[in-house]
């Protein structure tokens, strides 16, 4: 078998979907390695690093597609339509695709792979238990993006996060809100506190409490009986009712008047992120207060958010920047490796070195999205039902 890794075109897009500890795995597999040449130099990754532990480098993105059976991508492949090459048509029919597809966003997309013959599985799909742990990239690239989102805010912001005494008086400590307490949010819980600030946390699901305070932050609550129906089977934070946004807002409005940092990581598989922070609650807040949006990608947790730039809105910094785990390139590809690789592992069959796919794994049916020119993933054809 041969697993091609090809270079990501998406525009902002930096991260690899190898490393030389992948390669070097796949290789004692008994795999061949095709990368294209110079997919991994945007991370700090060079071709003399992959080939030195085993990897064939492909002069160009058709050779390798045309020799892949496997194929490992960051991002969803490219079409005509969005002024780049056509990525799938360059696949071969029976192509197994793995990647962070985007699919409850992109589902005409995968509707093609259907058509293509692809099979495809997406990253972010994979079940959330116990046994997929070490293959959860939306963890990993999440929990990058948490760090990387306080780093930002402490950059633009005016002041300094820690108290510090000094002979001319005493700065006080600044004070953060984290709005959304899942992998990012206790990642930015966690980095805000090491850095010094005061820190403050709101999340619809309970159940994450403990974890707030646990790492030193104060739980922000909105009574309500909603509560106990606010998290999915998969972990996520569930859509609220009106009169529960209603009052999430007040208390929301109330706490951003006192704080100096905001980052927001509250998203919705499948839907645009909720909204929550308005214009009136940017207006309220203190001159020079700084907003991080990490829900960017799918519209923003603030309304006056712009994706993709950082704006000054009512004398308060917004930063909208999108696909936030790109920022830090090199450490995300090394995980998202490590996630691709722990995913298809059990796939390689010892004997033939070829891939032996059980369909019936619990892991293998929650990413798998097209197979035998069908889309077969239950929570596509359910949606697609309704």
């Amino acid at each position: 078998m041969k697993i091609g890794i090809p270079k990501e075109i998406r525009a902002g897009e930096t991260r690899v979907a190898t490393s030389p500890d992948s390669v070097k795995r796949f290789v004692s597999l008994g795999v061949e390695v095709l990368v294209e040449a110079g997919a991994g130099e945007q991370a700090s990754i060079s071709d003399a690093a992959l080939q030195a532990v085993g990897a064939r480098i492909v002069p160009g993105t058709a050779a390798l597609y045309d020799e892949a059976d496997l194929v490992l991508k960051v991002q969803c492949p490219m079409t005509e339509a969005e002024g780049g090459p056509d990525e799938l048509g360059l696949m071969k029919k029976s192509t197994v695709l793995i990647g962070l597809l985007q699919p409850l966003y992109r589902r005409a997309q995968v509707e093609d792979y259907a058509k293509r013959g692809v099979t495809t599985f997406a990253m972010e799909l994979v079940p959330r238990i116990s046994r997929a742990q070490t293959m959860d990239a939306l963890s990993s690239q999440s929990n990058v993006a948490g760090y990387k989102a306080v780093l930002d805010a402490a950059g633009a912001f005016g002041r300094m996060l820690p108290m510090m005494m000094t002979a001319a008086g005493t700065i006080p400590a600044a004070r953060v809100v984290i709005l959304g307490a899942g992998v990012a949010g206790l990642q930015a819980i966690a980095t805000a506190r090491r850095l010094g600030a005061l820190v403050s946390a709101f999340d619809v699901r309970p159940a994450v409490k403990e974890q707030v305070e646990s790492l030193g932050a104060t739980f922000i609550e909105v009574k309500s009986e909603e509560l106990a129906t606010a998290e999915t089977k998969g972990g996520y934070a569930r859509e609220m009712s009106a009169d529960y946004q209603r009052r999430q807002r007040e208390v929301i409005h109330e706490t951003l008047r006192k704080q100096d940092i905001a980052i927001t990581t509250a998203q919705i598989p499948g839907k645009p992120a909720p909204r929550l922070i308005d214009a009136e609650m940017v207006r309220d807040m203190k001159l020079g207060s700084v907003i991080v949006d990490l829900a960017a990608d799918t519209g923003g947790n603030c309304e006056l958010t712009e994706p993709g730039r950082i704006v000054v809105k009512h004398g308060v910094t917004i930063i909208g920047h999108t696909n936030y785990a790109a920022r830090v390139p090199t450490d995300c590809s090394v995980l998202y490796a490590r996630n691709l690789y722990n995913f298809v592992a059990p796939m390689v069959d010892k004997a033939s070195r070829g891939l032996k796919i059980d369909f019936g794994d619990e892991v293998i049916k929650g990413a798998l999205l097209t197979r035998d020119g069908q889309v077969v993933n239950p929570a596509l054809l359910q949606s697609k039902e309704l």
